[in-house]
């Protein structure tokens, strides 16, 4: 069997990690081994698990940086029957080589994470790990503006100035907007 690599990605309250949850309850119900991780810095909802904005949650290990994933699996651990699921990995320090390396291995990968900063910048080590997915959903949120697909977040603080809780945010701290009311299209 060869192994997957799929990365649910999009701004903040598109539900990436509703879509991620999903795909490793069902891995679950085929009998696989799940290995899931949060970043330790993500302290919304509910710590140790991975949980959505509507409340439904997937016991996590909290690491800081991906080579952390190796306390919890060895080479003699890893199979075609496991799944590596990591919510928020734009988070982490290091994941694109960890998660790269595994799937290399013949782990099946499964994450959730944004791709752009609130500043229009890509993560590095998002950006690294795009090339060897074998499946990338684009998950957009609904605009607070309008009704339309919103493929952007718009921090609603002072981005440059904020503490880390602020720059993980949660609801009421940033807001997806369409491409017509997202600040960076509104000032060119």
């Amino acid at each position: 069997m060869n192994p997957f690599f799929k990365i649910y990605t999009g701004p903040m309250f598109g539900s990436k990690t509703t879509r991620l949850v999903a795909e490793i309850d069902r891995a679950s119900y085929k009998g696989w081994k799940i290995f899931a991780f949060k970043a330790k810095k993500d302290k919304r909802y509910v710590s140790e698990s991975i949980s959505t904005h509507s409340g439904v949650t997937w016991p996590a290990a909290c690491i800081d940086r991906a080579i952390e994933i190796y306390d919890y699996i060895d080479d003699d651990s890893l199979s075609s029957n496991i799944v590596i699921a990591v919510d928020e990995a734009f988070m982490i320090e290091g994941i694109d080589d960890v998660l790269t390396s595994l799937f290399f291995k013949g782990v099946n990968i499964v994450v959730s994470t944004i791709q752009l900063d609130a500043n229009e910048k890509p993560f590095d080590n998002i950006k690294n790990i795009m090339p060897f997915a074998t499946y990338i959903e684009i998950c957009p949120a609904v605009c607070t503006k309008c009704d339309q697909d919103a493929y952007y977040t718009e921090a609603m603080f002072d981005i440059d100035n904020a503490t880390q809780e602020e720059k993980v945010g949660a609801k009421g701290m940033y807001e997806p907007r369409c491409a017509k009311h997202y600040s960076a299209f509104l000032n060119v």
